[in-house]
């Protein structure tokens, strides 16, 4: 039978610390997609596309999901929890540090099913720096370190509303 924990731990982050968030922080609410790449094997890289969407002002608290694929063949989903601090205290700016965690789920490339063959827990730390354009536009390059990744970067772009 079909374990529920992943999608009750969903509801219970949403509940407990987006929901106040959006009620009681004066923040920007922003989204996007962009390219990734890191570093899950000594092979070599691992390339994909990602999603990100947050919300707060000063610090931002969201989710990030990245679909990796490399030339082992093998396919990796992220799905990680971010919580976001920028350096200039300013609201959508600017150098940013930001925490992530969350599974990384693995499955032979053209087979991947949920639940996945094999999993792990996914945690790292990423730096990078929001260009704001036309005021409601960004462009965010970054770079991670963490586990069970080494090493990664990241370009995204989207919309703050």
């Amino acid at each position: 039978m079909y374990n529920y924990l992943p999608c009750k731990l969903c509801l219970v982050f949403l509940l407990c610390f987006l929901m106040p968030a959006a009620v009681f922080a004066q923040g920007d609410f922003w989204f996007g997609g962009g390219g990734d790449t890191a570093l899950y094997s000594q092979a070599g890289y691992a390339f994909g596309g990602s999603f990100a969407l947050g919300y707060g002002a000063g610090s931002s608290i969201g989710f990030k999901a990245a679909w990796f694929l490399n030339e082992e063949g093998i396919d990796i989903l992220e799905l990680n929890f971010l919580l976001r601090l920028y350096f200039l205290r300013q609201a959508y700016k600017g150098p940013y540090i930001q925490f992530m965690g969350g599974p990384s789920l693995y499955n032979r490339s053209g087979s991947f099913s949920i639940p996945s063959n094999s999993g792990m827990i996914s945690a790292g730390l990423s730096a990078g720096w929001r260009f704001v354009l036309f005021d409601r536009w960004f462009i965010e390059p970054s770079v991670r370190g963490g586990y069970p990744y080494i090493f990664g970067a990241s370009l995204l772009t989207g919309i703050r509303l």
